[in-house]
């Protein structure tokens, strides 16, 4: 049975042995609360089934709670950031009621300073949480230290931090994703084949989601100890159809018997575009993301799969996730891997991102 908030809050500190004040405080997550009496009063809390009014609570404090986002902008190479943003703002329309403002700051995710001079914006601002895409690691990873100084929760999307103190991850297993990618190019390829992998990015070496599916890819056939021969190419720093289209000229033109190719991010419709071109559809190709440009190529069957990681929900339950962890004072998890979605052109009428 639910108890109503005056009752209940008393009731708490009753059972808790404890003032009114102290279940106040862990009600509104303040400090001066013992880890042992915080989780004692959390315990009592679940067991009586106590949900306090919150929007009652939020509309009658004065304070706004503002969150940040910090995510790359819509670029012309790649619409895939589109929808993490709308999932965003779907989040947004249901919280906006108890006071909370989003705050949306966007980077340019082929320039490191531009995501370091967002970082110092948001800084310079008072904020309760920040959902981040955290695309450079090292200014990332300065970025996740000052918000952990000031006690700003934080929540990742897209890639992670490795070994940095963070609310929550919410977004694809990376090396997982490139197992996977692995295990449905093996399906064809025969032994002493070549594989080619294609990472297209203006930074690589800061770009350490591309690199964990990189791994993942290879890892698979290390593990099964398939004798295919794999081959990378690097495509940066210019990442235009027409760059793209001169190295894989070249690289194609010195491995004539490449049977797959594995792009690992979103721009594999370049490849797609290169390989329609050139008259080379017969190459098996696989990559990342639902996206318009993909997907045409995807009907036509020069991109045999795709791999989507739902970025829109991705935008969603991070900011819900600040949320739940800085309104609601709830325990959220700590990470949440997003399926790994194949999409193909008899399936891909029916997904949603």
């Amino acid at each position: 049975m639910k108890t109503n908030l005056q009752t209940g809050v008393k009731e708490i500190a009753r059972r808790a042995n404890v003032s009114i004040g102290t279940v106040d405080r862990v009600l509104h997550n303040r400090t001066g609360v013992s880890k042992m009496t915080k989780h004692k009063i959390l315990a009592i809390m679940k067991e009586l089934d106590y949900q306090p009014n919150i929007l009652a609570r939020r509309l009658a404090s004065k304070k706004v709670l503002r969150f940040a986002s910090l995510i790359p902008a819509i670029s012309t190479e790649t619409e895939f950031w589109d929808a993490p943003i709308k999932g965003i703002e779907m989040a947004e329309a249901e919280i906006k009621q108890f006071g909370i403002v989003i705050d949306k700051y966007f980077y340019d995710q082929n320039d490191k300073q531009s995501f370091v001079k967002q970082s110092k914006n948001i800084l310079k601002t008072e904020i309760d949480g920040i959902l981040v895409a955290p695309i450079f690691i090292e200014e990332s990873l300065a970025f996740s230290k000052l918000c952990n100084l000031k006690k700003i929760p934080q929540v990742f999307i897209n890639s992670d931090i490795p070994n940095e103190a963070r609310l929550s991850y919410i977004g694809p297993d990376l090396f997982q994703s490139g197992h996977l990618s692995a295990h449905m190019v093996n399906y064809l390829v025969n032994k002493g084949d070549k594989i080619l992998i294609v990472n297209i990015s203006k930074e690589i070496d800061s770009y350490h989601h591309l690199l964990r599916k990189e791994e993942g890819f290879i890892s698979y056939f290390k593990d099964h100890q398939k004798q295919v021969r794999i081959i990378k190419t690097d495509i940066t720093p210019n990442t235009d159809y027409k760059s793209v289209a001169a190295c894989l000229t070249e690289t194609l033109a010195q491995n004539s018997d490449i049977k797959a190719i594995f792009v690992t991010n979103s721009r594999v419709f370049s490849v797609a575009q290169f390989l329609e071109k050139t008259g080379q559809e017969h190459i098996f190709l696989v990559g990342y993301d639902f996206l318009p440009e993909s997907i045409q190529h995807l009907k036509k069957g020069i991109i045999d799969f795709l791999i989507c990681q739902k970025p829109q929900e991705q935008g969603y339950k991070g900011i819900m996730t600040l949320y739940q962890n800085v309104v609601l004072n709830a325990e959220v998890e700590p990470t949440y891997y997003m399926p790994i979605d194949i999409i193909t052109r008899e399936n891909y009428k029916s997904y949603r991102n």
